[in-house]
């Protein structure tokens, strides 16, 4: 019993049809964001980290009221140069400009759903 080539020609255009529909929804998720903001605080931790995908990854501690325990802010970062600029600031107060995202799919691009895109290093 052999396939009808039909079948076959509608199964991989099935298929092609699912990885473009990824595709502009990845494309979207990354290109369009839920909202923006600023978030001050001190550079707690900054890594590059992953198995196979590897990302930018980091926390601040938010400046809160004197007694009060300190909130951590989980970012990523996808510029190179946002990177550096942070990697120079471990320690050091930020006031760190995100985008959200939500619904990225996957965690190659990075772990969060805070994309950093500009740095300020308070001295």
């Amino acid at each position: 019993m052999t396939i009808p080539k039909r079948l076959v020609v509608s199964l991989l255009a099935l298929l092609a049809a699912a990885l473009l529909l990824f595709c502009a929804y990845a494309w979207l998720t990354l290109h369009m964001s839920y909202s923006e903001g600023e978030r001050a605080g001190y550079l707690q931790k900054f890594s590059k980290r992953g198995w196979i995908c590897k990302t930018w990854e980091g926390e601040i501690l938010l400046s809160s009221m004197p007694g009060a325990i300190p909130e951590k802010f989980e970012f990523s970062v996808r510029d190179d140069e946002v990177a550096r600029q942070l990697t120079a600031a471990t320690g050091k107060r930020v006031l760190l400009s995100y985008e959200q995202h939500k619904g990225v799919p996957g965690s190659c691009f990075g772990e969060t759903e805070y994309f950093i895109s500009r740095v300020q290093i308070s001295q």
